[in-house]
C-alpha cells in the first residue's frame, strides 16, 4: 500500500462512526438508510462517512435500481491487517529477546544464592 492510501485508511478507520458502519456491512451490503438506523445523526452526515470510506477503498457503493448498496472491499482490510502484521515479527522477535534476558538473569541470580540457601530448598 501507497502512503497515501495508509494514511486514507487510517484516518478513515479513526472514527467511531465509520467502523461501526464497516462492522454493518460484515454482515452485507446495506442502504444508506438501512446504514443510518442505529445513529442519531442525519442522513446525510452518514453520506459523508460513506464518501469518506469510500475514498479510502474500505468500501464500494453500487447501484441497484433506485437503491445504492454499499458493499465492504475486504481486499483493502486485508492489506492493512497485513501492514500491521508485517510489525508482528518485530514484536515477537523483541519478546523472545525479553524472554532470553530473563532466562539468563534468573540463571544469574540462582548461581550466586550462597550455599546456605541452596541447602535448605
Amino acid at each position: 500500500m501507497t502512503e497515501a492510501e495508509l494514511d486514507a485508511a487510517f484516518a478513515a478507520l479513526a472514527d467511531p462512526t465509520r467502523r461501526a458502519i464497516l462492522a454493518r456491512l460484515t454482515r452485507g451490503d446495506a442502504s444508506v438508510l438501512e446504514l443510518a438506523e442505529p445513529f442519531s445523526i442525519s442522513q446525510p452526515a452518514v453520506t459523508k462517512h460513506l464518501k469518506v470510506l469510500e475514498r479510502a477503498g474500505l468500501i464500494s457503493r453500487g447501484r441497484d435500481a433506485q437503491r445504492r448498496p454499499c458493499h465492504l472491499q475486504p481486499e483493502r482490510l486485508k492489506k492493512l491487517s497485513d501492514w500491521i502484521g508485517s510489525y508482528r515479527e518485530f514484536w515477537e522477535d523483541s519478546y523472545a529477546r525479553l524472554d532470553d534476558y530473563l532466562e539468563e538473569m534468573q540463571h544469574d541470580r540462582k548461581s550466586k544464592r550462597p550455599r546456605a540457601d541452596r541447602r535448605t530448598r
